[in-house]
């Protein structure tokens, strides 16, 4: 007899971190970074286990049944992302790309869509370039290996939160990240990460529409002329802040603990503060900042009122 699948609703998914990332957080906190052995006693490669363990997450999420609108909505804007990434991927190595991360809700989605991309587009670029050299040269050759790490730029601005710069250090370390960490403006920070990284060509970049300078962006666009050259590449462009944290909740991503405070927008402690608009009135299970009681970041409704705890 079979069974009716089980709706998702936005309603029904805790809020708690992954199991196999709470682990990780808590062995990272202790000094020590998690291990993966295979059978033979071998390390594996780390990376591409949590790759594959995020591809397998986020493909259950997509082929789970559901009647919630925002819930749909993600699964319409991971599938777009999902192309653009790939496309990168298939434009270039892994080497050539880098990712521009600050722990915020954005870039986090935009990081977990990536990985969990790396596992189909790694194998087909394995497979074409195997199949085109056994082709030129008459004989087989080895597979294209799984990268270890991404590559990952960190632009801290002038007074960064703490919560943020450890949020950034813990993920990066979970997440595999090559990351550099640079306390210049964005232009000379990009400047000296290119001239120190000449392989890379492109950069990921969790810009949304709603962002300031945003809404003109395509998936793919070069850097203006006054910039240094690199393909900026946007696969979340188009998503809605109700879906940003839709695909967060529903995966059940861990996030700065900032959001919780009623921060929606993370910039610097000099520009940043809780956003009025979830200011608590009454009790409730919302979190203290500034001496006031304000909702998490996850219960805004409305894109246009994502930055109002921002000066700027």
């Amino acid at each position: 007899m079979n069974k009716t699948p089980t709706v998702l609703t936005l309603e029904d998914i805790p809020f708690t971190p992954t199991a196999k990332l709470r682990k990780d957080m808590a062995t990272l906190e202790n000094g020590s970074a998690p291990s993966h052995q295979r059978t033979n006693g071998t390390t594996s490669n780390e990376l591409e286990i949590l790759c594959r363990e995020l591809k397998a997450k986020v493909d259950n999420f997509l082929d789970a049944p559901t009647e919630d609108h925002v819930l749909n909505s993600v699964k319409n804007q991971i599938i777009v992302a999902r192309g653009v990434i790939e496309e990168a991927l298939r434009r270039y190595r892994p080497e050539e790309l880098s990712l521009s991360y600050n722990g915020g809700k954005d870039c986090l989605v935009l990081l977990i869509l990536i990985l969990a991309s790396l596992p189909s587009s790694v194998s087909l670029q394995s497979s074409v370039s195997q199949s085109s050299t056994a082709a030129q040269a008459g004989s087989s050759s080895s597979p294209r290996p799984f990268p270890r790490r991404l590559q990952a730029l960190y632009i801290r601005p002038p007074l960064p939160f703490a919560e943020v710069d450890e949020f950034v250090a813990t993920t990066s370390a979970v997440y595999h990240l090559d990351l550099t960490t640079s306390n210049q403006p964005m232009k000379p920070a990009l400047t000296e990460y290119l001239r120190e990284r000449p392989e890379v060509k492109a950069v990921f970049v969790g810009t949304r529409r709603t962002d300031p300078h945003g809404a003109a962006l395509t998936f793919f666009d070069e850097t203006d002329d006054d910039w240094p050259r690199f393909m900026r590449i946007h696969p979340v462009i188009d998503w809605h802040y109700r879906e940003v944290w839709g695909f967060i909740r529903a995966l059940n991503i861990p996030y700065c603990p900032l959001y919780d405070m009623g921060y929606t927008s993370l910039g610097g402690t000099d520009d940043t503060h809780p956003n009025p608009a979830l200011k608590e009135d009454s009790k409730g299970s919302s979190s203290k900042a500034d001496g006031q009681q304000f909702r998490p970041a996850y219960e805004l409704m409305e894109d246009r009122e994502e930055r109002l705890g921002r000066d700027r």
